[in-house]
């Protein structure tokens, strides 16, 4: 094989496409699982909350929606949907970096954001009033990731591509 004419750009680029995709992906689903087993077990008692509590579990899923974002930029940066750019290695490198700041926050913050709604599901089942302060206390949580989410658009929007 002739090392020499591997895209080695395309190909960073790439991880750092299943990178954001897979890792906020991944936090995300183990965050609505958390929040999601809280809520079934608050609505074996009261299925009436059903409504209240379907927001603090889906909560958890908009990492994942946010590491899906970046990748489909990243695709669309290099030609991944329809005719290849010519990259770098440089600029695949800067690609994969953008795409760590949202797989690494998305994954964390949608963990840590399915433990808030898991406790706000549990405030709910004591107190149905306070459904949105369990909401907003979740989405606090939500904050660092729309922040990864603003890093890493940047660093993917700004490398200059062919």
């Amino acid at each position: 094989m002739n090392w020499a004419s591997v895209p080695w750009g395309l190909i960073l680029a790439y991880a750092g496409v299943a990178f954001s995709s897979l890792a906020a992906g991944i936090g995300s689903a183990r965050g609505v699982g958390i929040a999601g087993n809280a809520a079934n077990g608050v609505m074996s008692e009261n299925p009436d909350l059903f409504g209240s509590l379907i927001v603090l579990v889906a909560l958890p899923g908009t990492q994942g929606i946010y590491g899906l974002l970046i990748g489909f930029l990243i695709l669309l940066r290099v030609g991944g949907l329809g005719v290849p750019e010519a990259v770098t290695i440089a600029q695949g490198f800067i690609l994969l970096l953008g795409a760590i700041p949202m797989g690494i926050v998305g994954y964390a913050s949608a963990v840590y954001q399915g433990q808030v709604a898991a406790t706000g599901i549990g405030l709910v089942a004591k107190r149905a009033e306070a459904s949105g302060k369990a909401i907003t206390m979740a989405v606090m949580v939500e904050t660092y990731a729309v922040l990864a989410l603003l890093i890493s658009f940047l660093v993917v929007m700004f490398v200059p591509i062919g």
